[in-house]
């Protein structure tokens, strides 16, 4: 059985230790392969990665769902359009 953590999302994405524009392109990828409703969780460490991904969602549509930052790594959850 998922614990809560887990079944939060239904993709998981590292993109830590990438640096613009990778985060996002690999973003878009895996969005394109995922469904209507379902959630992509991203990890980034690329410090411009919120500033990034809020300006990601407004123009695609995508919704940003939550965003945290712990020791330089930040933690998004984006619903898919």
């Amino acid at each position: 059985m998922k614990d809560e953590k887990e079944s939060a999302f239904d993709v998981d994405l590292d993109a830590r230790k990438l640096a613009c524009p990778l985060p996002i392109l690999r973003t878009q990828r895996a969005l394109s392969q995922m469904i209507s409703g379902q959630v992509l969780r991203i990890v980034a460490t690329d410090k411009e990665a919120p500033k990034d991904f809020a300006a990601f969602c407004r123009q695609t549509g995508n919704e940003l769902l939550r965003v945290s930052e712990h020791d330089g790594e930040h933690t998004f959850f984006l619903r898919r359009r």
